[in-house]
Order: structure tokens, then sequence, then C-alpha cells
């Protein structure tokens, strides 16, 4: 069994849950966020080893990696945990696309980079990325979180099909509802996201540790999810039509609703997925 990971994501949430099963579990874990302050008390929770950054950034990829090879000597597991949403549709600006898409897929890309070279020559190592069912199926009201969870499920695919016949070993988390800041903060769309039960991050992270004994690529929480996705694939029209129709319902709720709602934009959080 590996006993070294980086979390990334984890000052709270599923990142959070993560990094504490696993040191739980006697791992030695480094964590990563933009919140320094709230990374600080995991850290000084768990025994983690906390660096402060933002890891939508190759530099800041690159830091996180080389601090945690300095301070473990090896990382067995890289949890790509850290993801941003916007609420936001075609009303989205080009900024608020290209931080999700920093965050929410080229940050998975920067870490394969500089991970995967290392795991090479180490014989192995293994990439979990936390995606999304959006990543599977599709987030109504929220354009840019929808594509870059479905375009990191993608990358991982292809690391998948290109390297694990060398040892490396990638896997897709696709959790549905989560009792997570996110979650709490999605305005409209959390009656849609609580339609089937919600989870809490500690059994998101139960999910995580128990596919680490397997070599799995998708590990969905939420066992619905595979229905869904084979409904998806097996009749595409119907599922689309069945979409809209939650579309409009939405619709229908914000045109009766009579108490405004915010709706919250992308921050530099790197939230949890």
């Amino acid at each position: 069994m590996p006993d070294t990971a980086v979390v990334t994501g984890a000052a709270r949430g599923i990142g959070r849950a993560i990094a504490t099963r696993l040191t739980r579990e006697g791992w030695q874990v480094v964590v990563a966020d933009l919140d320094a302050a709230e990374l600080q008390s995991v850290a000084d929770e768990t025994g983690a080893l906390a660096v402060p950054g933002d890891t939508s950034t190759d530099a800041g990829v690159r830091h996180l990696v080389d601090t945690a090879y300095d301070h473990l000597g090896h990382v067995d597991v890289f949890f790509a945990n850290a993801g941003i949403g916007t609420l936001k549709g075609l009303d989205a600006s080009d900024d608020e696309w290209a931080r999700t898409l920093e965050t929410n897929v080229l940050a998975h890309v920067r870490a394969a980079r500089h991970l995967v070279p290392r795991w090479l020559d180490a014989g192995g190592g293994r990439l979990v990325v936390t995606a999304s069912a959006a990543g599977l199926l599709t987030m109504l009201g929220d354009a840019p979180y929808s594509v870059s969870k479905h375009a990191a499920v993608s990358f991982a695919e292809w690391l998948s099909a290109t390297y694990r016949h060398r040892g490396i070993v990638v896997q897709a988390i696709c959790p549905q509802g989560v009792q997570t800041r996110m979650l709490d903060g999605s305005g409209p769309l959390k009656d849609l996201l609580t339609l089937d039960a919600t989870l809490t991050a500690d059994e998101v992270a139960d999910a995580a540790w128990q596919a680490l004994a397997t070599d799995a690529f998708y590990v969905l929480p939420h066992p619905e999810v595979s229905g869904y996705y084979e409904q998806r694939a097996a009749h595409p029209d119907a599922w689309l039509a069945g979409m809209n129709r939650l579309q409009q319902k939405l619709d229908h709720q914000a045109q009766t609703s009579t108490t405004p709602t915010s709706t919250p934009t992308s921050t530099p959080t790197q939230e949890n997925a």
C-alpha cells in the first residue's frame, strides 16, 4: 500500500477530509490550497505539511511537487482535488472561463507533466482526480464548471490509456451533491444537486480511500451516477430532453421566486469540486 500523498484544495471540504483520512491511516501527507490560514489549521490537526499556493499555475504546481519530494522523498499518490465553479452560463466572462479551466483542467495537466516522468523512473504512481458527476453528465446552471469537469475526466482517461501499462494508475472521483461550502453557495441549483442523497465530505474520502486498493478508473460515491451515465450513453436524446425539463423547472422557479438570490462567481479560493 502506498504511504505518501499530496492533496490539493485541502483547506476544507473533500480535500480536507481526504487529507485527514490519509493521516489517520498513518500516511505522510502534503496539503495545498490558496487559503493559507485554513490550510495551516488542517496541517496542525493532521500533522501534514502545508504548502500554500496556486496550483492552477505551472509555477505553483512545480513548487508543490518539488517541495513534496523534498519533504517526503517520494510521492505515491497525488490527489488533484482543487476546483472552482461560477454558477454562470453564457454570461460567464472570458476571465471566469479561463480561471475555471486553469483550476479544473490545466492544473491536472501541469501536475501530470511534473509527476509522470518521476513516476516512470520510479516504476509507478497514482493520480486521483476529483472530477464530478458533472463530468459524466452535465451541470445545469454552470457552463464553465460542466465543461471543465468533462475535460478533467477526458484528460484522466487519456492518461490512463497512455500510461497504465507502465505502472501509472489514474482514477476519477465523480460525486454528486456533497455537503461542502460549494454546495451551500450553489443558490437556486441546490435543490437540483440534492435530488439524490447528499454525502458528507468524510463519506467521499472513505470512497477515495477504498479506491486506493483497486485500479478502478471511476470512483462513484453516489452509485446512482452509474445508472445515469448508462442512460445518457444509451439514449442521449431522451437524456437531454430530461435535463431540459429540469432546466425548465429551474426557469419557472426563478420567474416565480419573490426572494432575490445572489449568484456567486468563481473566486481565487481553490474550493473542492
